[in-house]
């Protein structure tokens, strides 16, 4: 099997465990193509965290939408990221919010790989 921290260096703690537990049933072809699309794809923690507190300069949401969430990200914009509350959460859930993202990405490419 491919080396996962060759193909994926960025990827860290439970993502890498995750992508771990899918790169078990690919091949070493399906897994490089795995990379470079889910590479590509992934939605990086600090680049949430940084929309994230663009939202209170005021475009509350645009993590969101990074994310996505593009209902969520409507509702932040609309509501100036729910009061502030919302994107008060999102900072400090920011890690978990892209590695929600980034799991549902990986099941998606994934499939591609494999199919």
């Amino acid at each position: 099997m491919a080396n996962i921290y060759e193909l994926m260096p960025l990827v860290q703690g439970d993502e890498l465990i995750y992508i771990q537990n899918i790169l078990k049933g690919l091949t070493d072809e399906q897994a490089r193509l795995f990379a470079n699309i889910y590479n590509a794809r992934r939605k990086d923690p600090q680049l949430v965290l940084l929309l994230a507190i663009l939202g209170f300069i005021g475009i509350a949401g645009v993590h969101r939408f990074v994310l996505g969430q593009i209902g969520m990200g409507l509702l932040y914009l609309l509501t100036g990221g729910l009061c502030f509350i919302g994107t008060i959460v999102d900072l400090v859930n920011y890690r978990r919010l892209a590695f929600e993202c980034n799991v549902n990405m990986a099941a998606e490419v994934s499939r591609i790989a494999k199919g």
